[in-house]
């Protein structure tokens, strides 16, 4: 059986990474509704019962040990503001922790895009894979079309590994049918120590 891998809230100073609950689902609706021509390459559920069906989803993938999905709250308002998750985790029989993850399945309210939230929530969730997992290898991927996306993940100091043609289905609307080349980066052990001195700050 797939091991479930719990973590508990992620506390930043502008963003709180909460574990999804099905008690989102209404503030959810409310950050989903907001602009929503920034969703160009990801799909995000629009109305109570998509929303719903997508809660339930990601928490039964977490049951079955395949994601860790967050509410992401805007630390400055106590507003839920969108999702984010750990996800194709891999692991080793008998030990406690997965080995390598992705960080993925990102979407922000269109307020609380380009305010930070995204990067610190992404530090928040390397700090846990790389200092309490003590994973080797954190993978982080998106439409190699989505310039904006690739610019954010490789500011981080994610390593760009290429691209795979026709990687996965498309996430744009109208494109349900066709499948996408994927930019993958990675961050690996090795990089971690150099990439946390720059964008973490000690607490005094």
């Amino acid at each position: 059986m797939t091991p479930r891998f719990s973590v508990d809230a992620l506390v930043g100073r502008r963003v709180r990474l909460e574990p999804l609950l099905a008690t989102h689902v209404d503030v959810l609706v409310e950050a989903a509704g907001e602009d929503r021509s920034t969703y160009g390459f990801i799909r995000v559920p629009l109305g109570r019962d998509a929303m719903s069906l997508y809660v339930e989803k990601l928490l039964g993938d977490f049951d079955s040990g395949l994601t860790v999905p967050f509410a992401q709250v805007d630390a400055s308002t106590d507003r839920v503001v969108g999702v984010t998750r750990f996800l194709t985790l891999r692991s080793r029989s008998g030990h406690a922790f997965p080995y390598a993850v992705e960080i993925g399945g990102t979407w922000l309210a269109a307020s609380a895009q380009g305010t930070g939230i995204n990067a610190e929530a992404k530090l928040l969730l390397l700090t846990h894979a790389f200092d309490i997992w003590n994973v080797a290898r954190v993978d982080l991927k998106t439409d190699d079309r989505n310039t904006r996306a690739k610019a954010s993940i490789a500011r981080i100091g994610a390593t760009v590994e290429g691209v795979l043609r026709q990687w996965q289905p498309s996430q744009v609307s109208g494109e349900e049918s066709m499948y996408r080349d994927t930019a993958m980066f990675s961050i690996v052990q090795e990089d971690w120590a150099a990439i946390a001195a720059k964008w973490i700050t000690p607490s005094p």
